[in-house]
């Protein structure tokens, strides 16, 4: 946890703060009646689902709130000025110069049509006061401030050349142009791999140190929560539920929600599940490999990018095996291989006994059905002008199941995954996350699929949606024995559900074991980074 000692000076104050939903929504407010307080040199963090006011009270504090949402009562302080009484004009010159707000996505809310370094002299331009060879130097100096290398090459790059890493330092620089007293950082470590989140986090909570910020911290990560926070705020439906320092709420929750939270946190398993070692193998892979060449630029040459490099391991009937590691270690290609979704360069894939590697597609479409997959972002993977009993049935239709016979087993997976019959008549964007997320599943299984490649199913899920989810995805195994390769960047994720974990990166596996061994007697140096990168293992041991 943080050991900034904040003074008491608010430096933000909200009192009964009411914003009103649109009519027709599940519920009136999207936050009720809330009051707190952020101090000088403090990091609050406010934590809680989606769908609980975390954002909403984010941007109500920037004057960010859509038309469609309407405050009804309260105040916001921020300092001398109330903001929900204050001209459009006078928000202006806050925003930056007083408080500042890093975003979730940075890929979305960066220009994908200006240079790094024009984006952020924006901030300074709109402020009057820098002469053009200041705000030059001052642009190279806040990619220097954040960690990011060479400055004078970096600021003339666009957005979609760099990591997802250096896309949110790119944000936090953006934010820290003019010298804010608040910054407000809104899950801006959610899509992030372990090792990256970690600097990001360090790299926070050292410049709130250095600089005497204000933070303002939100998330769904009780991990990030126990490394940084001072004092924690829980929201549930737009309501305050719990306040206090970040010691006494993760230690000795008093509210009900509060606990469910904490409880649904993945843990690091000590113990090993008992894996189907002589089970049948499905899945055989050996000595696998794709390269990809990457075109040069005016600022660097091209060069030869081994995404997958010599890779072997097995999976059997009933086992999960887990792929771990950081973005760009070649988790996600090693899965689009395996579904032949990519062609490989080199190596054997042998699926159910057949040698697919090098089938032709034509040939391995007989074999497609029973080797299936479910997406990370449940929203993009499903047609958004289908109805759900459309999605489920496609698939067997085209392999000339009968459409009464698709739409008996589509209902019968809809009870099985949790979702009741009037979902089959409707459209995804009547559905939650986690709901969307088991219509994937549905249309996984409507195959009765020997395989499934789920690749980051969870990680943008609340934890206790997560949670259930696992939980599904556990119970249909033990139904019906189908083997899975789990693709994830969470290790908590992964030791809760594999049989098996192999640890990716740059291409190669660098170590493959049970859970118990790679998370607790790890052999390789970067396995040891990765599990010392995961936010709040001592709050976890404390708690388990």
């Amino acid at each position: 946890m943080s050991n900034i000692s904040s003074s008491q000076t608010p430096i933000l104050e909200v009192e009964g703060l009411t914003v009103a939903l649109p009519g027709g929504m599940d519920r009136r407010y999207a936050v009720r009646d809330i009051s707190f307080t952020l101090n000088e040199g403090e990091i609050l963090c406010i934590i809680g689902e989606s769908g609980s006011g975390k954002s909403v009270t984010a941007n109500a504090v920037m004057g960010l709130l859509p038309p469609t949402l309407t405050i009804e009562a309260g105040r916001i302080r921020l300092k001398e000025t109330d903001i929900l009484a204050a001209p459009a004009r006078d928000l202006r010159s806050l925003r930056g110069r007083i408080v500042s707000i890093v975003f979730q996505d940075p890929l979305s809310a960066l220009n994908p049509l200006m240079t790094i370094g024009a984006q952020i002299e924006e901030v300074l331009t709109a402020h009057p006061g820098h002469a053009p060879k200041d705000r030059t130097a001052r642009v190279l100096e806040l990619l220097g401030e954040v960690g990011l290398p060479e400055p004078g090459t970096l600021r003339h790059q666009y957005p979609f050349r760099l990591s997802g890493g250096q896309r949110q330092r790119v944000m936090i620089a953006m934010a820290l142009a003019l010298d804010p007293e608040i910054l407000i950082a809104d899950e801006p470590t959610t899509a992030l791999d372990v090792t990256t989140q970690a600097q990001i986090l360090d790299l926070i909570a050292r410049l709130q140190s250095r600089k005497r910020m204000g933070v303002m911290f939100i998330t769904h990560d009780f991990g990030v929560v126990a490394d940084i926070a001072d004092r924690v705020i829980v929201m549930e439906k737009g309501a305050m539920v719990e306040e206090g320092p970040a010691e006494t709420v993760l230690g000795h929750p008093t509210h009900p929600y509060t606990r469910r939270l904490i409880a649904a946190v993945p843990k690091m398993r000590g113990e090993t599940r008992a894996a189907n070692e002589d089970g049948p193998v499905v899945l055989d892979v050996r000595n696998l490999r794709k390269t990809y060449q990457l075109s040069g630029s005016l600022f660097g040459k091209g060069r030869e990018v081994k995404a997958v490099d010599d890779v072997s391991f097995t999976v059997r009937k009933g086992q999960t095996v887990g792929i771990v590691g950081e973005s760009g270690s070649g988790k996600s290609t090693l899965g689009r291989l395996v579904m032949k979704l990519l062609e490989a360069d080199g190596g054997k894939i042998h699926f159910d006994g057949r040698e697919v590697a090098g089938m032709r597609q034509e040939d391995f479409r007989r074999l497609r059905p029973y080797i299936q997959m479910i997406f990370q972002d449940p929203f993009a993977s499903l047609n958004p002008r289908m109805t759900i009993g459309g999605i489920l049935t496609a698939g067997p239709a085209a392999h000339g199941v009968p459409t009464a016979e698709a739409r008996r087993k589509a209902l019968d997976l809809l009870g099985r995954v949790g979702l009741d019959a009037g979902a089959y008549d409707r459209f995804p964007h009547e559905f939650s996350g986690g709901q969307r997320q088991r219509v994937g599943i549905a249309r996984a299984l409507m195959f009765d699929p020997i395989l499934i490649v789920a690749d980051e199913a969870v990680s943008a899920l609340d934890v206790s949606i997560q949670a259930q989810i696992l939980d599904l995805l556990e119970a249909i195994q033990r139904e019906t024995g189908v083997a899975m390769i789990f693709i994830t960047h969470d290790l908590r994720v992964a030791s809760r559900l594999c049989d098996e974990v192999g640890v990716m990166h740059r291409g190669r596996m660098v170590e493959f074991g049970p859970p118990a061994q790679i998370f607790h007697a790890p052999e390789h140096d970067y396995t040891r980074c990765l599990i010392a990168a995961i936010p709040g293992t001592e709050w976890d041991a404390a708690v388990a």
